[in-house]
């Protein structure tokens, strides 16, 4: 189980992370959201150990990252969003390296290596350097890498940024895979993807959370986004005036359909005027039929977690990405000088987190 408590992060009178609090069970798989430079890369960073907090408390399965760092990071396997790897290292000698450094026996070694080799679909190249490799493939040993010697908690930043749609699905099955025996943390700014993959959803903006729940409880409590598209059949005027007597209908607006005769009619539906907790289709359907008017089709539209996210993050939610490519200014305010002077030591230490 992971907690974070109170956690602070501020660069100079910026607070990339403001006094930021929230649980992760075991054994689900968690989206982490936000628009850019709301807080995710620095946040993910903490948890890590790779940089520090300026307040608060990061405790992974019982060991605080910021005091018994060597402990906390045993649990994890972290990829970030530019896999720390050595380009003139064959795959397998990349991760025979990570192996050594993560301490795993030396008679276990190749059969880890082996077992992640496999989980990543890497045994075809594992001979090739990775200098020669595709970023498909390097996002592939970099996965490996982190979940080498299977850590319990799995921080996966960006896994499938820049690959393509084969190799998205292939990504998001590993990591269906490990969610079932493991915790996975996942950060995307493909809304899709989090949906497709994730159990639980965090939205963090400026730094803030803002919202934590499974996807489908996000969706349900922006019911009030919610609405309805009927076909009817039957003149304009008399559909409008049916639905004036439905006080769940608002927003109504009746068109041609293109076909004659045949109208097509959405309205958004106000929950909170529900007050006997009726079926608002049935409703509308025996309203129609006692007029005699034919339904031909009626659909519920409910809001989708993009609308969800836009809903809650307001305007800085502008900035999502949608094509699966993450600007290369993402949380740039994030990253201070003091991580510069990391860079050089980045293959070696990421190896072991």
């Amino acid at each position: 189980m992971i907690e974070v408590r109170n956690l602070v992060k501020d660069y100079g009178g910026h607070l990339a992370v403001d006094h930021l609090s929230f649980t992760i069970n075991d054994g689900q798989i968690y989206g982490f959201l936000g628009p850019n430079g709301a807080g995710k890369s620095t946040t993910m960073n903490i948890m890590t150990g790779y940089i520090g907090a300026t307040g608060g408390d990061v405790l992974i399965n019982g060991h605080n990252i910021l005091e018994d760092g060597e402990e906390a990071k045993k649990c994890i396997g972290y990829l970030p969003e530019l896999p720390p790897l050595y380009v003139d290292m064959t795959v397998e000698e990349q991760l025979l390296f990570a192996a050594e450094l993560k301490k795993i026996p030396k008679k276990e070694r190749d059969e880890a290596v082996y077992q992640v080799m496999e989980l990543a679909r890497l045994e075809d190249v594992k001979g090739r350097l990775i200098r020669n490799l595709s970023k498909g493939y390097r996002q592939r040993v970099g996965l490996a890498q982190a979940v080498l010697g299977f850590p319990p908690v799995i921080i996966l930043d960006e896994p499938t940024v820049g690959l393509d749609p084969k190799q998205i699905i292939e990504i998001r099955d590993t990591i269906r895979k490990l969610g079932q025996k493991h915790t996975v943390i996942l950060s995307s700014h493909i809304l899709s993807e989090v949906s497709a993959v994730c159990d639980h959803i965090m939205i963090i903006n400026k730094g803030k959370l803002i919202a934590s729940d499974t996807p489908e409880n996000l969706e349900r409590q922006m019911a009030g986004t919610a609405g309805m598209e009927l076909l009817v059949k039957g003149n304009p005027e008399q559909i409008l005036e049916i639905l004036e007597t439905i006080p769940q209908a608002a927003d109504v607006s009746v068109q041609e359909s293109g076909e004659e005769g045949i109208s097509r009619v959405n309205f958004r539906i106000c929950t909170e005027e529900e007050g006997d907790g009726e079926d608002i289709r049935e409703t509308i359907f025996f309203a129609f039929a006692g007029q005699r008017l034919p339904i031909l089709s009626m659909q519920v539209t409910r809001a989708s977690l993009e609308e969800v996210f836009l809903e809650l993050t307001g305007e800085g939610a502008a900035e999502v990405i949608e094509t699966g490519e993450s600007p290369e200014a993402d949380d740039f305010e994030e990253e201070p000088s003091e991580e510069d002077l990391k860079e050089e030591d980045v293959d070696g230490e990421g190896d072991e987190e």
